[in-house]
């Protein structure tokens, strides 16, 4: 494998401004998960009962037989919890998303109605609540058409959002092949909304949350109380709202299930919480929705260089010349496992780095040697690369006096005299009195040090070249 498919970049040091409506320090999404009806059962044509998510402790799959205790739990979901949150939401005149399991929306017909009565959104979560992780992908790609089908018959519309959340390696790819979505949300890395290229199309994803999210009250090491919840949420909440007054907003997820916080003793943590934030001003609480419809239309998807997918051929025409007359670095440098962290000055600075670093003594003295004298006969003769003659006309080499060009022809010969390769430095950095400055005075190291110093300088060049380029 030498091309990595994770993405260790996303918006790296400067995230976007997200530009919230009405100038909003911060969108806080409230997601219920709607899975009543949907989890395994051999009432469903599953192998087994269902094991996950319940007040349950160490529950374990029933095969071949129901589980009444499970169902009850997930039956106080749809009966009790539900309706517990319908009035929270509706009360408090915040919509939500509704991650909606097509089967068990197709069981609930009173609490479908009371979901678009609200305004609420209801997006797809699947075709019903299993694991997806051994399913191959023309199987899984079956269930998701199928939901599509049942959401669009049961609820009226199609679905315009989409969260497996028992996902597979094959999810967001197969989701956003259906040309289907607005937004995917199957996935937890970042905290802003993102454009991912899928199959050459692209595709919005709006991350989703497992730690503000009360499926931990039915986890090892999750919240035991409502308080440990509350507290949960109004921290993130606080980091959050705090980085978006120093004007980077961002987006919190809240991630809620009918038959965990819609028990007595959790449901007030919630309440109070969304007391806490309407305290604030500058609060979004749109659906996700509402937050597709925004990035798209004020941060539509751009196409940057994709350094990780491009040819060898390429690849070097573009790169071989970063570092002077040296391409057979970029050609190494291809080979290296390239992902989407590379698709940056820093990415491509490292891989071609680390190829210059490891090379030889010789290959590293021959692209010392492949770089020009400052102010020297190739410039005189309108002989250098075009970067070279760039750089060394920034920093004013292309207008010496006579007296200043003699200076650097006698410099230049003593220096190669001396040490056996040109004096190299990154010139962008400094003015041409600055230079004659450092001349002078590392002309008299010793060759060793020079060596790598000069080593260090080309690197610094070929950092400003890319600069320059991307």
């Amino acid at each position: 494998m030498n091309r990595y498919p994770r993405d260790f970049q996303g918006y790296g040091p400067t995230p976007p401004d997200a530009q919230w409506p009405g100038g909003a320090r911060i969108a806080v999404q409230f997601v219920v998960n709607y899975e009543e009806g949907g989890e395994n059962n051999i009432l469903h044509g599953d192998a087994a009962s269902e094991a996950f998510l319940s007040e349950i402790v160490g529950a374990a799959p029933w095969p071949g037989q129901r589980h009444w205790n499970m169902e009850s739990i997930y039956d106080y979901g749809a009966r009790a919890g539900f309706w517990r949150l319908h009035r929270l939401f509706t009360g408090a005149d915040i919509p939500v998303t509704v991650y909606g399991v097509a089967s068990a929306l197709a069981r609930s017909p009173q609490q479908v109605e009371a979901m678009k009565d609200a305004g609420w959104e209801i997006a797809s979560h699947g075709l019903k609540w299993i694991d997806y992780k051994d399913h191959d992908a023309e199987a899984e790609s079956a269930d998701i058409t199928e939901a599509i089908r049942l959401h669009t018959e049961v609820v009226g519309v199609a679905p315009r959002g989409w969260y497996t959340g028992r996902s597979s390696i094959n999810t967001v790819a197969l989701a956003a092949e259906t040309g289907a979505f607005d937004y995917i949300s199957d996935t937890y890395d970042d905290d802003l909304p993102y454009w991912m290229q899928v199959r050459d199309g692209d595709q919005l994803i709006i991350p989703y949350t497992l730690d503000c999210n009360d499926m931990r009250f039915a986890t090892p090491q999750g919240f035991n109380s409502g308080d440990q919840f509350y507290a949960y949420l109004r921290d993130t909440f606080d980091a959050l709202y705090a980085e978006g007054c120093d004007g980077v907003p961002k987006m919190m997820s809240v991630g809620l299930h009918c038959r965990l916080i819609g028990r007595p003793g959790r449901i007030q943590a919630l309440k109070r919480f969304i007391d806490y934030i309407k305290a604030f001003e500058g609060v979004w609480t749109p659906r996700r929705i509402d937050i597709a419809d925004h990035w798209r239309a004020t941060h539509p998807p751009k196409h940057p260089l994709r350094l990780d997918k491009m040819s060898r051929a390429s690849f070097v025409e573009k790169f071989g010349g970063v570092f002077e007359h040296s391409a057979w670095i970029a050609e190494r440098a291809y080979d290296l496992e390239l992902g989407p962290a590379h698709n940056s000055v820093a990415g491509i600075h490292n891989a071609l780095a680390r190829m210059f670093r490891s090379a030889s003594q010789g290959e590293r003295l021959g692209v010392l040697t492949a770089h020009p004298d400052l102010a020297g006969k190739l410039a005189a003769a309108k002989r250098l690369t075009a970067e070279s003659t760039a750089e060394q006309g920034s920093a004013g080499l292309n207008a010496l006096t006579d007296a200043e060009r003699a200076k650097f022809t006698e410099l230049n010969e003593a220096y190669v005299s001396k040490h056996g390769f040109p004096f190299i430095i990154a010139v962008k950095d400094h003015n041409k009195d600055g230079i004659l400055r450092h001349f002078e005075a590392r002309i008299s190291n010793d060759t060793q040090t020079e060596f790598e110093t000069a080593c260090a300088q080309v690197e610094r060049i070929a950092r400003l070249r890319l600069e320059a380029m991307l």
